[in-house]
């Protein structure tokens, strides 16, 4: 439903209005992972994260078609900031459903592009029942925040970037480790890299309690988490990988990797001290696996996402308090 074609026209779409984000690494970084270590920025993104790419791609998309008269869309902060943007630059009214327990500084700059929030409990209620009836009420589109076509072809675009980065930096082969958690990025960067770069291999990196992509993988088939768990990798908990992502992510990913929150947060705190970037800890999900989880991963160097920045600041205090040295 999505390849390589659908990339290249979301790019086209985006020029312009994505920033094409930067490729970093810190020779401290490497010494620490024991290999070249390569960071997309994407925490430098509009919005913060590279959540933008893929609500634009698909806002401009019903704009084209003429079915762009309201948007729903539900998120625990970043797809929301993204579809805000996005809606609040082509003057489109935007609801979004958020948890109760939603970081406040997502809240804050969602409604801040103008956004309404609605908010739900994550643990009692249906998202997604709440948010097909909000739709109806407001005579609005749905834009899903990962298992949609036009989602994940406009966050390909970052795997476009990331194979003209990489080969700049000398990188033909290697390990490309992405935050992941319904699969919208890490399959869209794996469709990419399937043409561009195909010996960069990507390989999903989840939070401790969250890990229905790695467990999906090994499966074979979707499989969902087991409720209860919480983590503050908030921007990447998903109950199971997406219907159109899944498949993608079983054509082409490695075996997924899990990261506990401390070790994120480690990420955090080294991203800052090295790269001068700002990550939330869901963002820096594949960083810590790259620096603390080498012995899972192939020689050679590693390209990671830095998906996000959009942090509170008591967890990055929290964060940058962690001795890392």
């Amino acid at each position: 439903m999505v390849g390589y074609d659908d990339i290249r026209v979301a790019q086209d779409r985006l020029a312009g209005h994505a920033r094409i984000t930067p490729l970093l690494d810190a020779p401290q970084l490497d010494a620490i992972a024991g290999r070249p270590v390569f960071v997309k920025a994407e925490c430098l993104q509009r919005t913060g994260s590279f959540k933008f790419r893929g609500a634009w791609n698909r806002i401009a998309a019903l704009v084209e078609a003429g079915e762009a008269g309201a948007v729903v869309a539900s998120s625990s902060g970043n797809h929301a900031q993204g579809v805000a943007l996005a809606c609040q630059i082509y003057r489109i009214p935007a609801t979004i459903l958020m948890p109760s327990d939603a970081p406040r500084a997502k809240v804050d700059a969602t409604r801040g592009y103008g956004a309404e929030v609605v908010f739900y409990d994550r643990e009692t209620e249906d998202r997604d029942a709440i948010a097909e009836a909000l739709a109806v009420d407001r005579n609005a589109v749905f834009v899903p925040p990962y298992d949609d076509p036009f989602v994940i072809a406009g966050q390909g675009t970052c795997g476009l970037e990331i194979a003209e980065q990489a080969r700049e930096r000398g990188v033909e082969a290697g390990t490309m480790l992405v935050c992941c958690g319904g699969g919208g990025l890490s399959s869209g960067i794996a469709l990419a890299l399937e043409r561009d770069v195909p010996s960069l291999r990507v390989r999903p990196v989840e939070p401790a309690g969250f890990d229905d992509m790695a467990a999906s993988l090994a499966a074979g088939e979707r499989r969902a988490i087991v409720p209860g768990s919480t983590s503050i990798q908030d921007a990447i908990l998903t109950p199971s990988p997406g219907r159109i992502t899944f498949p993608i992510a079983r054509r082409l990913f490695g075996p997924g990797l899990v990261v506990p929150d401390e070790d994120a947060l480690r990420a955090m705190a080294l991203a800052w001290r090295w790269l001068k970037i700002v990550l939330e800890p869901g963002g820096a999900t594949a960083l810590a696996a790259a620096l603390f989880q080498g012995e899972s991963l192939a020689d050679g160097p590693v390209v990671v996402t830095a998906s996000g920045g959009n942090v509170d600041p008591a967890v990055f205090a929290r964060a940058l308090s962690l001795d890392t040295a």
